[in-house]
């Protein structure tokens, strides 16, 4: 989790690195990708398994589809200070927010959320906390309850005395959802997909992928990118 292994500048993006402070005085890294044409901003909530530079071509796709990025790694990961917990996830993902609407000024109305896998969770929580425009999660799953009957061996270390109660916390996002996940998903089964889907609050959307879970994006690269413009086209973007 804590090696960087590569930087935006070796996918040809230009980037900023940049640090900022939780809450609880914990010292966060991540990534600002600008785009020059571009008034809107991603948050990227990554996966548990590695860190922001194993993100990018998922970057890539993102800045490609005409967004700014702003990728950061939780306390524990990569270059950020601390260890996991669900708690702080939450709070990692609130400072992100407000550097960027305090200390960069960008506009909340421009702010779309995503989150893959675990990181889902955590963009669900941010949405139902802060204004933002949207919400996009990927493979994400619907709680641990859930998650401990079918999948012991993949989750990390810090989660079982965690609840991660994607389901309650959704029925509180009032912003556009999409939800995405993969027919082939090993790790997260479809159905929980489906479930969190379910779960979720008009205006939603699902969008549904072939592939592994770490995978389908690339597997089926065309789908996903035109799901995720599609999605885009129909928000009041600034």
């Amino acid at each position: 989790m804590r090696e960087i292994t590569a930087n935006p500048q070796s996918a040809g993006l230009p980037y900023e690195e940049v640090y900022f402070e939780t809450s609880d005085r914990k010292r966060l890294n991540g990534w600002f990708i600008a785009h020059d044409k571009s008034k809107s901003t991603l948050i990227f909530c990554h996966g548990n398994a590695g860190n922001i530079s194993h993100r990018l071509e998922k970057i890539s796709i993102f800045y490609n589809l005409g967004l700014n990025i702003f990728i950061f790694d939780y306390r524990g990961y990569g270059k950020s200070q601390g260890a996991p917990s669900e708690s702080g996830l939450y709070e990692d993902a609130k400072a992100a927010y407000d550097y960027l609407t305090k200390e960069r000024r960008v506009s909340k109305e421009g702010i779309i959320l995503y989150g893959e896998s675990i990181g889902g969770i955590v963009a669900i929580d941010l949405a139902r906390n802060k204004n933002v425009e949207a919400l996009i999660t990927e493979e994400a799953f619907t709680s641990i309850k859930d998650m401990s009957r079918i999948a012991y061996p993949f989750l990390p270390y810090f989660i079982f005395s965690s609840r991660f109660d994607a389901l309650s916390k959704i029925k509180n996002v009032g912003c556009p959802k999409l939800i995405i996940h993969s027919i082939d998903d090993e790790i997260v089964p479809f159905r929980l997909g489906e479930k969190l889907f379910d779960a979720a609050g008009p205006p939603k959307k699902f969008l549904k992928l072939r592939g592994g879970h770490n995978t389908a994006f690339l597997e089926s690269e065309e789908q996903f990118k035109e799901g995720i413009k599609s999605f885009l086209s129909e928000l009041k973007l600034p």
